[in-house]
């Protein structure tokens, strides 16, 4: 383990401890509802930053019942997402007129297949939520942050997701940083969620520089659909930096359209492939099938003006160590359990299909679309691009798990679980959930 990734190890273990010394799970001097007499830990709790995930944060919100109200109706009659406005207590922190909108899409699916049930019993609680604090406020942010993600999970704990996340941040590519929050909407009960940064322009700025960020949307692929920009209008929305497709479409129609040969000689010209090779191998290393070329279209791809490269950015990740989508109770339905499912390897090599003649190469790659991804599949069909991605994967799997980090950062939050939010979810739970990972990692 580096000094770096020690410094951080130790930093959430030894607030952990504290916590766990007889500190209740308040935070900035404001003790949370579980009804502890236990005094909020102040001073310590106090000087953290939001996104310290050694501690449980607390997060409200609240707003007109009927602008809720409103918000179902929209999704579910045409399937949009409309922002109504809502008051957010972070921490103690109340900021007003601040965005809420939902978010997410295999996890609103049940919202949609019974509209009377869904108004009368969903639990706005367990939804998930994209909150931005400057959507009508300019300049409204804290710590640097404007837009949050309550994330939805098919597990208790959300763990997975949160453990992948901080190994993501140990390879050196772009992570969402994450806590675990006491959650509660229009003074409904508490409950347990994962809350991560919504990658912006504050947060592009701050990990990839001055880019431009395409998300890629569930709906879409990485077809090349023509020169103009309204063929991409439901396949990628930009959210980060000027507006301007056009770096995008000659990148699809590129990795599209270049022959196996300009492909293999030139697409250090395109894309970074280094990054790219970590980013397949990492996918890998944590086991999650829902990514760049699963049914999620899960990624965003941020364009870098000096270098003229392209880098895919990991989205997306409660799916995690072999989780299922809507198993095993849970927040918002959206997957991301205890491990369990099948390891998901990446492809070797296509071999050609002897009734056609040709490869998926050969003809530039398939459109994509669920279950495929024509740059994932044309790069692990290259030798040496999978050579490299094979290399990576040896290499994570040395400095990440066999050094030990990925054991520590899983203990580190589970120690933050059970001292802050054993009330939420029981004690029984978290460590199982927690075995399973640890059963995972090795």
């Amino acid at each position: 383990m580096t000094a770096s990734r020690s410094a951080r190890v130790t930093a959430l273990v030894g607030v952990t401890a504290f916590l766990l010394s007889g500190c209740a799970a308040g935070v900035g001097g404001v003790e949370t509802s579980s009804g502890s007499d236990t005094p909020a830990c102040t001073d310590a709790v106090g000087a953290s930053g939001l996104w310290d995930s050694a501690i449980v944060h607390s997060l409200s919100v609240s707003y007109d019942d009927a602008d809720y109200d409103d918000l179902i109706e929209a999704y579910l009659s045409t399937g949009e997402k409309v922002w109504i406005t809502a008051s957010v207590t972070i921490d103690g922190q109340t900021f007003d007129d601040v965005g809420l909108k939902l978010k997410g899409n295999s996890s609103l699916r049940a919202l949609s297949t019974d509209a009377d049930a869904a108004l009368s019993s969903q639990h706005p609680q367990d939804l998930p939520w994209i909150i931005r604090l400057d959507k009508f406020v300019d300049g409204q942010s804290l710590d640097g942050t404007t837009e949050l993600v309550v994330r939805g999970n098919s597990s208790e704990t959300s763990l997975n997701e949160a453990v992948a996340l901080d190994l993501l941040a140990q390879t050196g590519l772009a992570s969402e940083p994450a806590i675990a929050t006491r959650f509660r909407v229009d003074g409904s009960a508490e409950t347990l969620r994962l809350v991560i940064e919504n990658p912006s322009d504050a947060w592009a700025e701050r990990e990839l520089g001055d880019v431009l960020l395409y998300k890629a949307e569930a709906g879409g692929d990485y077809s090349y659909r023509g020169e103009e920009a309204s063929a991409y209008e439901d396949v990628f929305d930009q959210e980060a930096g000027e507006d301007d497709l056009t770096p995008l479409i000659d990148f699809l129609e590129w990795i599209n359209e270049a022959s196996d040969a300009t492909f293999a000689a030139e697409l250090g010209a395109h894309l970074d492939v280094d990054a790219f090779a970590t980013y397949l191998a990492f996918q890998e290393l944590v086991d999650n099938f829902d990514d760049i070329d699963g049914p999620g279209n899960n990624s965003y791809l941020s364009y870098d003006p000096d270098t003229g490269l392209m880098t895919v950015v990991t989205w997306d990740l409660n799916l995690a160590f072999g989780a299922s989508p809507g198993g095993g109770g849970g927040r918002g339905g959206d997957g991301g359990g205890a491990p369990g499912g099948q390891g998901n390897e990446r492809p070797e090599p296509p071999v050609e299909d002897d009734a056609a003649g040709q490869t998926a190469a050969d003809v530039g790659g398939p459109a994509g679309g669920e279950g495929s991804n024509v740059l994932a599949e044309r790069f692990l069909a290259t030798d040496r691009f999978q050579a490299l991605y094979a290399a990576e994967r040896e290499r994570l799997q040395t400095e990440l798990v066999d050094s030990g980090d990925a054991a520590a950062i899983l203990q580190a939050w589970t120690d933050t679980l059970a001292a802050g939010a054993s009330d939420l979810v029981a004690e029984a739970t978290i460590a199982q959930e927690s075995s399973a990972l640890a059963a995972a990692l090795e």
